[in-house]
């Protein structure tokens, strides 16, 4: 998304936003930060991060 909008958790200003998993049951849009606590809160364990592939 384009634009500066404001973090619907922290009211942070961003540049880049993500939208909400419908299953979280939240308006608006989360900062990257806000998003990676999120998504850890609702799916507990280890996460590894997957680099894209290099041609």
């Amino acid at each position: 998304m384009k634009g500066q909008r404001k973090c619907s958790l922290c009211e942070a200003e961003m540049e880049l936003s993500y939208v909400p998993m419908e299953e979280w049951k939240m308006d608006g849009f989360l900062c990257g930060r806000c998003y990676s606590r999120k998504l850890a809160e609702f799916y507990p364990g280890e996460h590894v991060r997957v680099e894209p592939s290099e041609k």
